[in-house]
């Protein structure tokens, strides 16, 4: 039975690659701060689901979780760093600083370590593969965007600098770039909890679901070891790209 580890693992995205991945036969080792949610993901499903309560931002937080990891003596297969966040949608010139330093301290900082630490294992073995979820953000900017699409920039160049690096060896690496999704929490953490403002986002919208990221992320698992999907980039039909903008009377 292969391992896999995903992070960021107790809602939206990463309960459902949790799931999809227990699915289709793998042992999961879900990581994520929020230990209450891991305790129901864990009584869903069951023996193949190991809980490990980690903060990615928090460094004895990581050291703790990857020496539980060692201890368990399960080589990772999969590393899926999915672990990541919005905050505000203000103009740089408004933007709280705060909000700029949490998501830079998950989204890059986070996930560099994550992968820090478990990447010589993989090297090792010569075999394993990473997943790392980024965002179409990374690639078209939008006022509102700035630093959180900045990040994901990041995991898109750091996805590809990783594949130089591990040029001959098996390790593979993918990134995973979604647009518009409902059914996570992500854009109520991104307004503070403003529900009518989510509501007002996804009206009458056919977004892209958790599942069908989990679809994706168990389909890149699948595929045979001398494979690497490099980038993935996927946007609902109801989304395209956003229009260059133009200020008349400047």
């Amino acid at each position: 039975m292969k391992t896999a580890f995903v992070t960021g693992a107790s809602a939206g995205f990463g309960k459902a690659i949790c799931r999809a991945l227990v699915a289709n036969g793998y042992r999961v080792i879900g990581g994520a701060r929020r230990s209450d949610k891991l305790a129901e993901l864990k009584q869903e499903l069951g023996e193949p689901f190991i809980p490990l309560t980690l903060d990615v931002t928090d460094e004895q937080s990581l050291n703790a979780a990857c020496e539980s990891i060692r201890d368990l003596s399960l080589p990772i297969d999969v590393l899926v760093n999915n672990a990541g966040l919005a905050l505000g949608i203000d103009r740089a010139q408004d933007a709280d600083a705060k909000n700029w330093e949490r998501m830079i301290a998950t989204n890059v900082t986070g996930l560099s370590m994550v992968t820090h630490k478990l990447l010589p294992a993989m090297v090792e073995a010569n075999s394993g593969l990473i997943i790392n979820i980024g965002s179409c953000a990374g690639t078209y900017p939008y006022a509102g965007g700035n630093v959180y699409g900045a990040t994901k920039a990041f995991v898109r160049q750091f996805s590809l600098n990783l594949r130089a690096d591990l040029a001959g060896t098996r390790v593979r690496v993918s990134n995973i770039e979604p647009g518009l999704c409902s059914g996570t929490e992500f854009s109520l953490v991104r307004l503070a909890g403003d529900q009518d403002a989510v509501d007002a986002l996804y009206q009458d919208v056919e977004a892209i679901r958790p599942e069908d990221l989990a679809n994706i992320v168990v389909w890149i698992a699948g595929q045979p070891e001398h494979m690497n999907i490099n980038t993935i980039e996927v946007m609902p039909v109801a989304q395209t790209f956003a229009g260059l903008s133009v200020t008349r009377d400047l």
